[in-house]
């Protein structure tokens, strides 16, 4: 199967891809810079993407915004932080008038630099739960009560007892109300027992099962999941659609958030120990793709799509690796707890392994991509 085979079909991959992941960076960056001026630190660039000047506007303050030709990042560039990479020189301080110490990154004190730092992958958050509950209360969700129509044969949900007209009330003592609810629960708990409670005919009755483990393969890597082989409930009477107010929007997008953190923080966490699959790791064309199949389903999806990408970057930025946002909050900890910066050299050490660590990353990626291209 060819992914991209046209032209056309290329743009319908690429727009997707560009707009979500322009939003995400877009946002990133915007933290850095409101907290780094709100800091009193002037700000020398805003990029939008990496590579050649597309087109840029300095405005009354002297910050240069650019639109740069490749959407794959962006930055902020801060006075003094001729490098980019937020590592001091002895000499380059030394060279700094008195204005250029009061707006320099460098010359703030440590709590305001961990606090601009921070701030990247805390937009990232926010603007998930913005996403998240703003799809909510203009779009609505569609919700499913957790009634089951029919249990597949040989599945852990026939072996455990359950029947169809089940009404799922409860797993593990969490409430559930909606057939999303359950199968969040159950996708994530493969081979862990679950304590259900149904309502069989008006009695709440407890059922105890273990979901089986299923692989599934995609284009662009395998997912492991849990099922137990229930069906949902087809009768229309069961479907509604839900609109939101602003209040319980806000909760939605705060529960959203909340449960991508944990998937891509114990994804993440699974990669060190071996659990989970390297394999599964997508680069800048697996991203694409899924940004043009979920394209397909609506504006709202691929809102959504954006939402669970921003966490994801935040997440990852906040790993204690130097070049990324964690590794400059690990330097500033431990400035703040010696009451002085680490060496010069510790830095360029420091900057020079995650800069091997992040290409080795983009290209372990890149490569997992074109290798699933071909195996489609």
């Amino acid at each position: 199967m060819a992914v991209f085979n046209d032209v056309w079909t290329l743009g319908s991959y690429l727009i997707p891809f560009v707009f979500v992941l322009s939003v995400v960076v877009f946002f990133h960056e915007l933290g850095h810079f409101f907290v780094g001026r709100r800091c009193g630190v002037k700000v020398d660039a805003f990029s939008l993407g990496l590579g050649p000047e597309l087109f840029a506007f300095v405005d009354r303050l002297g910050t240069r915004w650019r639109v740069a030709a490749l959407p794959l990042g962006g930055y902020v560039k801060f006075h003094g932080d001729s490098q980019g990479a937020s590592m001091s020189r002895d000499e380059q301080l030394a060279g700094m008038t008195a204005e250029e110490r009061r707006t320099g990154f460098f010359t703030q004190p440590v709590w305001k630099r961990m606090a601009i730092v921070a701030a990247g992958p805390i937009a990232n958050f926010i603007l998930a739960v913005v996403i998240f509950g703003g799809v909510a209360m203009t779009y609505g969700r569609g919700e499913l009560t957790p009634r089951v129509e029919s249990v597949r044969a040989g599945e852990a949900g026939e072996s455990a007892g359950f029947k169809p007209g089940d009404l799922i009330v409860s797993i593990d003592g969490q409430p559930i109300a909606t057939w999303s609810d359950m199968q969040r629960v159950v996708q994530v708990s493969a081979d862990v027992p679950l304590k259900f409670v149904v309502d069989r005919g008006g009695v709440d009755l407890p059922i105890d099962v273990k979901p089986n483990l299923r692989v599934l393969k995609g284009p662009f890597g395998e997912t492991k999941i849990g099922l137990i082989g229930l069906v949902a409930t087809s009768n229309p009477a069961d479907f509604h659609v839900v609109r939101y107010g602003p209040l319980d929007a806000t909760r939605i997008g705060v529960e959203e958030t909340g449960f991508v953190i944990s998937r891509t923080a114990s994804y993440i966490s699974g990669l060190f120990v071996g659990r989970e699959s390297a394999e599964n790791m997508n680069g800048p064309i697996g991203t694409a793709y899924v940004a043009g199949e979920v394209a397909k389903a609506g504006f709202a999806a691929l809102l959504n799509l954006a939402a669970v990408l921003s966490v994801s970057i935040g997440l990852i930025n906040l790993v204690p690796i130097p070049l990324l946002d964690g590794g400059h909050l690990l330097y500033y900890v431990v400035e703040a707890l010696k009451g002085r910066p680490l060496s010069e050299r510790a830095q360029e050490v420091g900057f020079k392994v995650g800069l091997a660590f992040v290409a080795s990353l983009m290209v372990f990626a890149t490569f997992n991509d074109i290798v699933h291209i071909f195996r489609a």
